[in-house]
This record gives C-alpha cells, sequence and structure tokens, in this order.
C-alpha cells in the first residue's frame, strides 16, 4: 500500500481551526508504529498540475489563493496556502497513478478538497483534489470513472464540478440537512445523492452506503475515487453520524471487493480517534 505524503502539509494552521495540523501529524505517527501493513511512503511528486486543475476550476480560483483575504468564515487564507492546495492536488494524481499501477494509494494530505467549487474555494477546501483526479482519469484513457464520497458532509464542489461530464459517475452519502446544505436530491444525470437524516441510527447508515455501493457496482466504474472523510464517526465533533471504527474497515474491505483499480483522498474527520479510523480504513482496503 502507497501513503502519498508530504510533512509540508502541517505548516500552515489557524488557531482554533478544526482543520488542524494534528488530524495529520496523529495519524502519520499510529500508521508508522503499526506492523500489521506493509506502507510505502512516497512525497507526492513535483509535477505541473495547472492544466489539471483547470479542468475543475477556473483560472480566477488559481489567481484568488493569491489574495490575502479570507475565503469565507470556515476558509481562511494562510501564507502558502496555494502551494500547500497544489501539493494537496499533486497527491490526488500520483494516488491516481499508483491505482492504474495495480497499487493501494492513499492520500493523507491537508487541505481536503470536496467542498471547493469550479468558481470558489470553500468549507476547509481550496482545491477540489477528487475531483481533479477523476477529470484527469477520463482525460488519460478511463471510461468509466465512480466519485465515492462517503464524508458526512455532502461534496457538494465535486457535485458542482462533475455535473453531466461524460464518463463520470458520482455517488454520495451524507447527512441533511448538514453543512453545506446541498445534496437533497440528485442533480444531473450522473450525480447521485443518498441524505441520511441527523441522528439516524447506525444500521440505518449502514444500509445507506449499502445501497449506494451497490448503485456504484452496477455503474461497471473501471476505477474508483474515494473522498475518504471520517466525520460520520459516532464521537466526531462536528459530524453527528452513527459509524463505528469497525463500519470504517467494513467500507474499506467492500470497496476493495469491488475489484477495480481504487484511490481515497483524505477528506473530513475531526475526532482525537481520527488515526484509528484511518488504519481501520486501510486494513479494509487491503484484506
Amino acid at each position: 500500500m502507497k501513503i502519498i505524503h508530504d510533512p509540508a502539509c502541517t505548516s500552515y494552521e489557524q488557531p482554533g481551526h478544526p482543520e488542524r495540523p494534528a488530524r495529520i501529524t496523529t495519524t502519520v505517527a499510529r500508521l508508522r508504529e503499526q506492523t500489521d501493513l506493509a506502507l510505502e511512503w512516497v512525497a507526492p511528486r513535483e509535477r505541473d498540475v495547472e492544466a489539471d486543475i483547470l479542468r475543475a476550476h477556473t483560472p480566477g480560483v488559481l489567481a484568488r489563493l493569491n489574495e490575502p483575504k479570507d475565503f469565507d468564515n470556515d476558509t481562511p487564507w494562510l501564507a502558502n496556502i496555494g502551494v500547500r492546495a497544489r501539493a494537496s492536488v499533486a497527491a490526488a494524481l500520483d494516488a491516481l497513478d499508483a491505482a492504474r499501477a495495480g497499487e493501494t494509494g492513499f492520500s493523507l494530505m491537508r487541505p481536503p478538497g470536496h467542498h471547493a467549487l469550479r468558481e470558489a474555494s470553500m468549507g476547509f477546501c481550496y482545491l477540489n483534489n477528487v475531483a481533479v483526479a477523476a477529470l484527469a482519469a477520463t482525460a488519460t484513457g478511463s471510461k468509466r470513472v465512480a466519485v465515492f464520497d462517503f464524508d458526512v458532509h455532502h461534496g457538494n464542489g465535486t457535485e458542482n464540478i462533475l455535473l453531466n461530464q461524460p464518463g463520470i459517475e458520482f455517488f454520495s452519502v451524507h447527512q441533511h440537512p448538514a453543512y453545506p446544505g446541498t445534496g437533497a436530491e440528485n442533480a444531473g444525470r450522473n450525480c447521485f445523492n443518498y441524505p441520511i437524516s441527523p441522528m439516524a441510527l447506525r444500521e440505518t447508515y449502514l444500509s445507506t452506503l449499502r445501497h449506494a455501493l451497490e448503485d456504484l457496482r452496477v455503474f461497471r466504474p473501471d476505477l474508483v475515487a474515494v473522498s475518504a472523510g471520517f466525520d460520520a464517526y459516532d464521537r466526531d465533533p462536528l459530524g453527528g453520524g452513527a459509524l463505528k471504527t469497525e463500519d470504517f474497515h467494513w467500507l474499506g474491505r467492500t470497496i476493495r471487493g469491488l475489484n477495480v483499480p481504487c484511490f481515497s483522498l483524505l477528506e473530513g474527520g475531526y475526532s482525537r480517534d481520527l488515526p484509528e479510523l484511518v488504519l481501520a480504513y486501510l486494513k479494509g482496503m487491503e484484506g
């Protein structure tokens, strides 16, 4: 299994913000000390990602990364945030390459991406890593790409960018109503939403995940990109979901069972238990 990680992704923070460096540093420490999985640690390759980004975003989004003012109340402008956001995109593209080479790739980076819209950064997210990677995949030979998002918050940015894109289907299981207020119903020809009421029982959450994964299977993708958000955990301070640690292991195992090249990118997850949740998911991915 290949873990794509750059320690520099922890070099920025806003005091008190839940999307904090410790999400990564504690997870790295846990993965490095465990002995059940053979992990290959690699830094994102240096690459020119501008053309890849511009498949998903307008030039104005890139220009805005250089303007020293906050994007919204949740998304601060910080020094070098454009560099860090591009590195997160590069890691996503490396995870795509790993999947195509027959490896399990997991991007352990920040900032996350699934709320970033075609024309704007928002919701802790600056550039939409998974959408960039999905569009890069279809531009370089993939015919049927599935994007599966199990973050507790709807991947509104991913939907916004991938709406009606040929060769791509988007499947999002999320709480609704909840931030960002979208995802109540399907959109266009290719974006399928599976909203779950706040405080839903664990079995309801699991049955909805099963439903979405079965629909994804019916699509018969040749590649699966996963927005792996761990804030549907029942102890997450921002999520209010119902999942247990073992459910993330089940998710990894089930996605692996699709027998399709797959890569995963870290999205949300804000509890102190995030390292255990990521480890459980990766163990499931490795069978």
